[in-house]
């Protein structure tokens, strides 16, 4: 996993809430086992228009969007069903940020573990964020990690909260296999002394 520590981004602003997880990445896209080759169909049935060509109206379709790394969403962002291809299709179409005033709890900590920083603000200073998105071409936010602050260059900065285990992990570049592994030697100590392998 890619270690987070800070991020200056485009932002692309996302004037919609409770985006649930089948927008995201729907159903039909599911099949792969690899975390990788689900960008392309990142909230897809609204890319499309009925007769299969581009939306022209829809956010990301915009070319001011384009290389986007910042997705500003309204409240309840991530909610629906659990899946895990949500996070991996925005992380693979290049998002490594995601603010919103509220996510849904197993979208939220599926973030962390795909190099992403979901970061809760109110509803005010999320609205702060979108009026700034409006007012200013190719509005960029940086997300410091280890500071923990987001801010942008036009006076803006607030503090964000990300609990100190999730920062840690997400500085170090750890998902649940990187945690298991910063013990290794202990772990083949223990099967040596037990006669395990």
């Amino acid at each position: 996993m890619k270690p987070f520590n800070t991020h200056t981004g485009l932002v692309v602003a996302m004037d919609r809430a409770n985006v649930d997880t089948d927008q995201i990445i729907p159903k039909q896209f599911l099949k792969r086992i690899e975390r990788t080759g689900f960008g392309e169909f990142l909230f897809w049935d609204w890319t499309q228009l009925d007769d299969g060509s581009p939306n022209p109206e829809f956010e990301l379709n915009q070319p001011e969007a384009k290389g986007a790394s910042v997705l500003l969403a309204r409240r309840n962002f991530g909610c629906g069903s659990s899946r895990e291809h949500a996070p991996w299709a925005l992380e693979d179409y290049g998002f490594r940020v995601i603010i919103a005033p509220s996510f849904a709890d197993i979208f939220y900590n599926n973030c962390f573990k795909n190099s992403m920083l979901p970061i809760r603000l109110s509803e005010d200073v999320v609205e702060e964020l979108f009026s700034r998105a409006a007012e200013h071409a190719g509005y960029q936010l940086t997300a410091d990690l280890e500071a923990c602050t987001l801010s942008d260059e036009h006076g803006f900065s607030t503090a964000i909260e990300v609990d100190s285990f999730r920062r840690h992990c997400l500085l170090q570049g750890l998902d649940d296999i990187g945690m298991t592994l910063e013990h290794e030697d202990k772990l083949l100590a223990y099967e040596v002394a037990h006669g395990i392998g």
